[in-house]
C-alpha cells in the first residue's frame, strides 16, 4: 500500500512505475556457501529470500558484519564497518547487514532503517526538501510504502561500496571444505607408534581455488579471487600441522615410501602413544578483491569432516 505520511499536504501520486518498483523490491540476500562434506545447516536468509539447495549457508550478510560464514567456520579482516548510514560503508539494521543501495528501493539510511528513492514525478516542495518513496524496517515493509517530504536522508546518492560488492561476489561462489585422506588409515590397517603419517586432499578448484568472481553495481565493478592460503591439520592429540597445499597422496604400492616422510604435508614425528585418533582439518581461504579504486582481503575458513587413524605399539621380538 502506498500512503502519504501523516500531516503532509496532499500532492500528486507518484507515477505507478515508481510504486511498482518500490513494491517489487525485496532485500538482497547474499549467500555464502558451506562445503558439501559438512551437514547442510541453513543460515538465516535475508528478507524475502531463501537458500538454494546447493547453498546451505545464507549468512554472508545476515550475521555480524566482518564475520561472514557459519557452519564450517568463517571470519575476515576485510576492512572496517560504518554505522553512520552514509552509504559508503556496511549498512546494518536490527543485527543484520543489508545492502546500502537497492536498485528498486534506493539508498539505505541506517539511522531509521528505511530505504529512500526520489518519487516521480516530484510535487511542489519547500526549498531544500523533496518527496521520497520510503520503505522501512530494513526494506521489509514493501507492502506499506510511504511518500514523505524531507531533506536528503543520510547516505542518499552515495556511490557503491566496493567492499560490499566484494562480499556479493563472494556469495556467488562455492568454497568447499577439503575431503581428507591419511595414511595409514584405520579401516586400511593400523600404523605404528613413532612412524610418519601422510595427509592429503584432492587438489581441485572447489577445495583450494583459485576461484574468480565479480559483481557490478551502477558504474563500479569489483573482482575477487578466492584461494586457499594454507590447510591446518588437527591430529586429534593436540598437535596441529600447517600445510601450504593439498599435499601428496601416499602410494601403498610403492614399497620405497614405507617409513618415509611426506614431501609436503605430513606428521613426521608420528604418534607417540597407541590409540585411535580423529583427524580434522581447516582450510584457510584468502579472498582478495579489487575495484572502485579500493582493494582488500576477506579471510574465510572451512572445516572438513573426520578421518580416523589407528596406531599400535611397535612389537619387538626377542629370543
Amino acid at each position: 500500500m502506498l500512503t502519504r505520511a501523516p500531516g503532509v499536504a496532499p500532492a500528486r501520486t507518484p507515477r505507478a512505475s515508481a510504486g511498482r518498483r518500490a513494491l517489487a523490491g525485496i532485500g538482497l540476500a547474499l549467500l555464502l556457501v558451506v562445503g558439501a562434506t559438512l551437514p547442510a545447516a541453513a543460515g538465516r536468509a535475508g528478507p524475502g529470500a531463501s537458500c538454494p539447495p546447493d547453498q546451505p549457508d545464507c549468512s554472508v550478510w545476515d550475521d555480524e558484519p566482518g564475520h561472514p560464514g557459519g557452519p564450517g567456520g568463517g571470519g575476515d579482516n576485510g576492512g572496517g564497518d560504518d554505522d553512520g548510514g552514509d552509504g559508503g560503508g556496511v549498512c546494518r539494521w536490527e543485527g543484520r547487514t543489508v545492502p546500502c543501495y537497492d536498485d528498486l528501493k534506493g539508498w539505505f539510511n541506517s539511522s531509521d532503517g528505511c530505504y529512500y528513492e526520489l518519487a516521480e514525478p516530484q510535487d511542489e516542495a519547500p526549498e531544500g526538501k523533496q518527496w521520497y518513496v520510503q520503505t522501512c524496517n530494513g526494506g521489509d515493509d514493501v507492502g506499506n510504502i510511504t511518500v514523505v517530504l524531507r531533506e536528503p536522508p543520510p547516505g542518499f546518492g552515495a556511490p557503491p561500496n566496493p567492499e560490499e560488492l566484494a562480499r556479493r561476489a563472494l556469495a556467488k561462489i562455492t568454497l568447499e571444505p577439503a575431503p581428507l585422506a591419511v595414511a595409514p588409515r584405520k579401516n586400511n590397517g593400523p600404523g605404528l607408534v613413532g612412524l610418519p603419517v601422510w595427509m592429503w586432499s584432492e587438489q581441485a578448484p572447489e577445495y583450494f581455488g583459485p576461484i574468480p568472481a565479480k559483481e557490478t553495481d551502477r558504474d563500479v565493478t569489483v573482482g575477487i579471487t578466492a584461494a586457499v592460503d594454507q590447510i591446518v591439520w588437527d591430529m586429534g592429540n593436540g598437535d596441529h600441522v600447517p600445510c601450504p597445499d593439498a599435499g601428496t597422496a601416499y602410494d601403498a604400492t610403492n614399497k620405497d615410501l614405507a617409513g618415509r616422510t611426506s614431501p609436503d604435508c605430513g606428521y613426521d614425528k608420528g604418534y607417540q602413544k597407541a590409540g585411535t585418533y580423529e583427524i580434522t582439518a581447516t582450510t584457510h581461504w584468502k579472498v582478495t578483491w579489487n575495484g572502485g579504486g579500493q582493494s582488500g582481503v576477506i579471510l574465510v575458513t572451512r572445516d572438513s569432516g573426520i578421518v580416523r587413524i589407528r596406531i599400535n605399539e611397535l612389537q619387538v621380538v626377542t629370543r
